[in-house]
């Protein structure tokens, strides 16, 4: 099996440096490409990313929106879901999960998408290992340009130019 390499890039912000803002950003770029549906498979895992944004940051108000979108979206699109190689069930009870903490103001942690296909976990975990960030982490020490790097969504100067400091 296939996986783009939006998909694979996805996979490896969403556990490796747990950049939720680049998950968006590049599924946002290949959900574009790919026929912009509003109820697209790709809609739902962007909402997920955000959601877990907006928790890190203690937007809860906006958290929550977000992972009632997700869950609503993802309910029907069981088989776009498996086709990902995501364990559906567990997934769901894993969002489920998170909305009943973000829900009652639990302190964020991050959670793990939770793939059952070997070929593509081991070359996600290797592309994260070679970019020195360990796969699927249960903490989070994101530095504070990636829990707030919305900030910096304006300026005019590329991500990869920008100076990261906060006002």
């Amino acid at each position: 099996m296939t996986f783009s390499k939006s998909y694979i890039a996805f996979l490896i912000h969403f556990h490796g440096d747990r950049d939720y803002f680049e998950c968006h950003e590049v599924l946002e770029e290949h959900w574009k490409m790919n026929g912009m549906e509003r109820d697209s498979i790709w809609v739902g895992l962007i909402q997920v990313a955000v959601s877990l944004y907006h928790y890190r940051r203690g937007n809860i108000k906006g958290s929550l929106k977000l992972i009632n979108k997700a869950l609503h979206l993802l309910s029907y699109k069981k088989d776009e879901v498996l086709a990902l190689s995501i364990d559906y069930d567990h997934f769901i009870s894993i969002l489920n999960n998170s909305r009943v903490k973000i829900a009652n103001h639990i302190p964020y942690s991050p959670i793990n998408i939770p793939l059952n296909n070997q070929q593509l976990f081991a070359k996600c975990k290797k592309q994260c290992e070679n970019r020195g960030y360990e796969w699927g982490n249960h903490y989070d020490k994101a530095p504070d340009y990636l829990v707030h790097k919305h900030i910096l969504r304006n300026n005019p100067k590329p991500i990869s130019k920008r100076q990261y400091v906060l006002v």
